[in-house]
């Protein structure tokens, strides 16, 4: 006798289309009051010649102006640059380490320990870093200290968070087996809990890293150094050919950045 193999359909419940069309109407009108809301597109006389300089400028970059030794120059803002990435990140990949274990629930027993610290990291990262950088330009001065202060604060809060995910969701087996054979709580998170979650916490910290060297780059343009600073003051006063090589020297960085750092993240994961 053959079995007929023809899988019976139900009809789809009428709650549940009658969401997915409620869903779909709600959508629908906050795309069209989104549109709505957009100003209108006007072209100035002055666009197009405005943009040709600008072309120019990036095609004719200034040369001269990579290493200028009695001044500020590329090379120096690029690493100026770089520095502040480096060192926020440093200072954020230590002091996050203390506070996502506070925050995991399988490493704190008390579970208000536990939700003060995620939120504190969720009140961290609500502010943009931009805003930090205006915050503490205003507290400690214009400078790439204060560059340093808004991307480690902010790195704490989102790497934090990324790592107090990584500790919960550890495999905790190899941790009573340790703890059963008499192991102190030092041994057991040496010899446990640190060979599991190494490799993705430095995979983040790179990750991490990338970031912050863009943004460094961009806090510079309120005036928390790096290469931002010369690039603003190029852009006010219309020097379109030190704006295509300051740029050019910021794409360069930022690959050779990302070719290495992917590459030490294959290794790790």
């Amino acid at each position: 006798m053959i079995k007929d193999n023809k899988t019976t359909t139900y009809p789809e419940k009428p709650k549940a289309s009658l969401f997915k069309w409620i869903f779909s109407l709600v959508v629908f009108l906050l795309l069209i009051w989104a549109f709505t809301n957009i100003p209108s597109f006007e072209i100035k006389e002055k666009s197009q010649a405005i943009m040709m300089s600008i072309f120019d400028g990036l095609i004719h970059p200034d040369t001269d102006y990579i290493y200028i030794p009695e001044g500020e120059d590329l090379l120096r803002g690029l690493l100026e640059t770089f520095a502040i990435a480096v060192i926020s990140t440093f200072l954020s990949a230590i002091f996050c380490i203390p506070i996502a274990f506070l925050a995991a629930n399988n490493m704190v027993r008390v579970k208000a320990v536990s939700g003060f610290s995620k939120f504190i990291l969720s009140i961290v990262r609500v502010f943009p870093e931009i805003v930090m950088a205006i915050i503490f330009i205003k507290a400690v001065g214009p400078g790439s200290f204060s560059g340093v202060l808004a991307l480690g604060i902010h790195s704490i809060g989102m790497m934090g968070k990324l790592f107090a995910e990584d500790i919960e969701n550890l495999d905790l087996s190899p941790t009573e087996s340790l703890k059963a054979s008499g192991a102190n709580k030092i041994k057991t998170l040496m010899f446990s809990v640190v060979p599991q979650i190494l490799p993705s916490y430095l995979s983040l910290v790179l990750y991490r890293f990338e970031l912050n060297l863009r943004s460094a780059s961009i806090l510079g343009l309120i005036g928390a150094g790096g290469i931002g600073t010369p690039l603003i003051f190029a852009l006010q006063t219309r020097e379109w050919s030190r704006v295509g090589i300051i740029l050019i020297g910021l794409v360069i960085m930022v690959l050779i950045v990302d070719i290495i750092s992917g590459k030490i993240r294959k290794k790790l994961v």
